[in-house]
């Protein structure tokens, strides 16, 4: 399968929304294991913000998006409360956000090729680590995390209770 990374444009924002509103339909209809809520998380501001801060990425297919993924150096506040494996200010370590992949792409390898190519991109920047934040529900994510070398790390509060999601697993990759 043909796949290409690069990075989003602002002419891309009706794609990644249709996307994110795709990846939503999708979960309400089955097992939603991110706790994700069309209209909430993700959505085009998320997008927009991404490509004007120059961290996200997408992934394309025959031209389409398929995936996306943000790459930021600011991280969620509770972040600061977790006894990571290295210790860093933010400007030296990648922090995952919205990391999403098209439901028709689901268990063809389009996630790890993500996680890949965060990496890859993350180690070409001299960065020292990767982190992100997984809900504790979500299985399929925290597999493929630890598959692709993350190491669990600690569990926090982001703040998001009221949506039914109280408690969130940190991971990170040692990329020294």
């Amino acid at each position: 399968m043909e796949m290409r990374f690069e990075l989003g444009k602002l002419n891309d924002v009706d794609e990644l929304e249709r996307l994110y509103n795709d990846l939503n339909d999708y979960l309400e209809k089955g097992e939603n294991y991110p706790g994700w809520k069309k209209g909430v998380y993700p959505v085009r501001k998320n997008a927009i913000d991404g490509i004007k801060n120059g961290n996200l990425y997408v992934l394309r297919h025959d031209g389409k998006i398929i995936a996306s993924v943000i790459l930021s150096h600011k991280p969620e506040p509770a972040y600061y409360k977790a006894k990571w494996n290295i210790d860093s200010n933010y400007s030296g370590i990648f922090v995952i956000y919205t990391f999403v992949v098209h439901p028709k792409f689901f268990k063809c390898g389009v996630g790890k090729a993500l996680m890949d190519f965060s990496t890859d991109y993350s180690i070409k920047s001299k960065a020292k680590s990767i982190r992100l934040d997984v809900y504790e529900g979500n299985i399929p994510a925290i597999r493929l995390y630890e598959k692709c070398g993350f190491k669990y790390v600690d569990t926090v509060d982001l703040g998001l209770g009221s949506y039914g999601l109280n408690w969130f697993k940190l991971y990170e990759k040692l990329l020294l």
